[in-house]
């Protein structure tokens, strides 16, 4: 397990106070834990002493912590988030330095989030027009200004899209079924039918035109379209057998996270049971062993476990079990117009969070060469590398005549670990060809971009009547 250099003083009580109080110990207990006595704990949490190796080591020991969490390893996207809020134009006369922003969200993680979410609510009632809600009315607007696909996105970030509770259900379903992930389908199917009295039908797509999956009570049957592929076929029966037979974790997680509404609460109960019916079909720990050993060969795992391209990209999230972490991925959906759907990530995410991919990620372009898997190396503007994949998929099979409905789908972790991915094999990792790119537009700093579409919000436009420049949006 990764260890935070000794040769520099760790001053991180907020972090340590803030563990203390998520696992419900006192300082006493803690202390007790720890080795240490209560007034030395204390110091601690108070900055009045740094965090020694020691300390951190049986932290990680005592209760399963990883010390990326407390190095500030783990944060970097609160740092980037709280950067990208601060660069509204309204907050341009503070001329915050970085190192300010990054300290609180070091040592107030849980403000900077606060503050991200306010303005996030705040940037959503501007775009409305400043007084129409997503309710339609002023009791909307004040109600209802983070969507409920916003809140559990960010919910998700927030546990770094890991739970421990739907992975364990996941493995034990798979050790009543057999091991054999090639069986899985017609196991579940068969688990159904015989706890359940589910049966389950494939219909014809003219009897469900805009519904892939629908569970009819009164029949017990659970109804899909004959659009899904056998991969969706697998997930739609997986998900299924999670909501009945686990409806009760379900609910009481969707209760702890204490969503603000009910449409968020049904969202979120979705999301968790989506998450659930993917540990199902693909268990942590065996995924996780055929990802190391085929270098997180996407294809490859799909077939084994009979999932598809974008069902595994989501998984590779997933994998942070503090005792078997995989390499921590991000992904991220986005449609032909570069309009963003799907956000995960283990660790930080390092695009924007209030807006679309850089225009240089190839992940836009997948879409003039589908079906293919394009690599490429991208450089962030603080300076951080990443491998980064990208492909199209297909959510349904669309009939003949229909406007195709394909999605990209761009997957990336830090450089450090692309010399255990297959895509990465033949490149010249110390010296890469490398991309350079940045957040969204308004708020990106590159000079010199030609796809640029619009100046920084922080930077005046400066155009010279006498000088073309790359870049059609130069600034100061």
């Amino acid at each position: 397990m990764p260890v935070a250099p000794t040769d520099r003083k760790l001053f991180l009580g907020a972090r340590l106070r803030r563990i203390r109080r998520d696992l419900g110990l006192t300082q006493t207990r803690m202390a007790e834990d720890l080795g240490v006595s209560p007034s030395y704990l204390n110091h601690l949490e108070r900055n009045q002493r740094p965090l020694t190796a020691q300390i951190l080591l049986r932290l990680a020991q005592t209760y399963d912590i990883d010390v990326r969490s407390l190095s500030g390893e783990a944060d970097a996207g609160g740092v980037q988030d709280l950067a990208e809020v601060l660069a509204d134009p309204m907050f341009r006369d503070l001329a915050v330095p970085r190192h300010e922003i990054g300290e609180v969200a070091e040592n107030a993680p849980g403000v900077a989030e606060a503050l991200v979410r306010l303005y996030r609510s705040h940037d959503e009632w501007r775009r409305a027009g400043g007084a129409v809600g997503l309710e339609g009315g002023p009791a909307g607007a004040a109600a209802g200004l983070i969507t409920p696909s916003e809140w559990v996105t960010s919910y998700f970030q927030a546990q770094k899209n890991f739970f421990p509770e739907l992975e364990e259900l996941g493995e034990a379903l798979a050790a009543d079924t057999g091991s054999d992930p090639q069986a899985f389908a017609g196991a579940a199917r068969e688990r159904l039918l015989e706890r359940f009295s589910v049966a389950v039908r494939v219909a014809p797509s003219e009897f469900l035109p805009d519904v892939v999956r629908r569970f009819d009570r009164h029949s017990r049957r659970l109804i899909l379209s004959e659009r899904l592929d056998g991969a969706g076929r697998t997930f739609a029966i997986a998900y299924q057998l999670g909501i009945l037979e686990h409806e009760e974790t379900l609910s009481a997680l969707v209760a702890r996270a204490a969503p603000p509404d009910r449409a968020t609460a049904s969202l979120l109960k979705v999301s968790l049971a989506n998450y659930l019916a993917a540990a199902q079909m693909m268990p942590y720990e065996p995924f996780r062993d055929l990802c190391e050993r085929t270098g997180y060969d996407v294809e490859l795992v799909r077939t084994r476990f009979g999932a598809g391209f974008e069902q595994v990209c989501h998984r590779l999230t997933t994998l942070s079990r503090p005792t078997a972490r995989g390499i921590p991925f991000f992904m991220m959906r986005v449609d032909a117009a570069g309009n963003p759907s799907k956000r995960f990530a283990g660790g930080a995410f390092p695009f924007s969070r209030f807006g679309g991919a850089c225009p240089r990620w190839k992940i836009h372009a997948a879409f003039r060469a589908p079906g293919r898997i394009l690599t490429q190396i991208v450089e962030t503007l603080d300076g951080a590398r990443y491998f980064t994949f990208a492909r199209t998929v297909r959510r349904v099979a669309p009939p003949h005549g229909e406007e195709d409905a394909e999605l990209a789908i761009g997957v990336g972790c830090e450089l450090k670990f692309a010399g255990r991915l297959a895509y990465a094999k033949g490149l010249d990792l110390e010296h890469p060809a490398v991309t350079q790119i940045g957040p969204a537009c308004r708020i990106c700093e590159r000079t010199g971009c030609p796809q640029r579409a619009a100046e920084p919000v922080n930077h005046g436009l400066a155009v010279d009547e006498y000088v073309k420049t790359v870049s059609p949006f130069p600034f100061t």
